[in-house]
């Protein structure tokens, strides 16, 4: 059946998926959200983040997070908030190059509270917007929400290393980090999606956009989801560009050349506590 399915293509990941886990929902018609149904689904994501639990109820938006503490372990609680309110954040990963945006955005005069990469999200939101996610190098599922023009952000990184799945029906938008999170809502739809199967027999996973089934679809990588109203407006912020013609170097040259972007990709990862 498509439950014993959904097991086998999650199964091959292992404890590869730990590393918290977000989820959350947003009713677009700002009925108040049931922040028992958002600490079920936070529940279902312990096994994500064993260290800690956070959850943001207000009004019609609820925010759920599971921590496995990786860097800043005292102070880097989530959902995390700016000093004002406003912003209100959870992550899933680590931002690589968080120290380099913390002191641009310090010389532009945002003041931290903490040393944690999270806070590079809210800030860098304030000072660029949208655009905020292009600075990030990492793998990360984000979900921002900015109270003042009531709208909830989420992002996935490049290269969909972290993943973030949506239920949109027109009212509210429901998402989390793996499926089993929105299933804690007994009223998201369970039908099969059939391409989505029969892409899974051809090829042997369900590529992007789809889900197994066909309420739940995930968002792409290299993308961010703008929900206001309905539906969210799915945005590609990053594509691999295919365009130009290589260039024509020695051998000795090209192998250089990656060592040092092989070296300099293994020496950001090790920024974690």
């Amino acid at each position: 059946n498509v439950f014993t399915l959904f097991r086998a293509t999650i199964k091959p990941y292992g404890n590869s998926i730990l590393m918290c886990g977000i989820t959350g929902i947003l009713n677009f018609d700002s009925r108040p959200v049931n922040g028992d149904l958002v600490r079920r689904m936070t529940d279902t994501l312990v096994h994500r983040g064993p260290d800690g639990e956070g959850l943001f109820i207000d009004g019609p938006i609820g925010l759920g997070h599971r921590r496995l503490s990786v860097i800043d372990l005292h102070t880097g609680d989530q959902p995390m908030a700016t000093d004002d309110g406003e912003l209100r954040v959870v992550f899933n990963g680590e931002i690589y190059n968080f120290h380099e945006l913390k002191a641009d955005l310090e010389k532009r005069g945002h003041v931290f509270r903490t040393c944690c990469d999270t806070e590079t999200i809210l800030h860098g939101y304030r000072e660029w917007g949208d655009d905020f996610v292009t600075r990030l190098r990492g793998m990360f599922a984000i979900a921002l929400w900015d109270a003042s023009r009531r709208r909830l952000l989420l992002v996935r990184d490049r290269l969909g290393k972290k993943p973030l799945y949506y239920h949109c029906d027109g009212s509210r938008l429901v998402f989390g980090s793996e499926m089993k999170a929105l299933l804690a809502d007994p009223s998201i739809p369970r039908d099969p999606d059939p391409a989505a199967l029969d892409a899974y027999l051809s090829f042997g996973y369900v590529p992007t956009p789809l889900s197994i089934f066909k309420g739940i679809r995930k968002v792409p990588p290299g993308h961010l989801a703008v929900c206001e109203r309905e539906k969210p407006d799915i945005r590609s912020y990053w594509d691999l560009d295919m365009s130009h013609e290589g260039e024509n170097i020695p051998e000795k040259q090209a192998v250089e050349e990656l060592c040092e972007i092989f070296d300099e990709a293994v020496r950001i990862r090790t920024i974690s506590d």
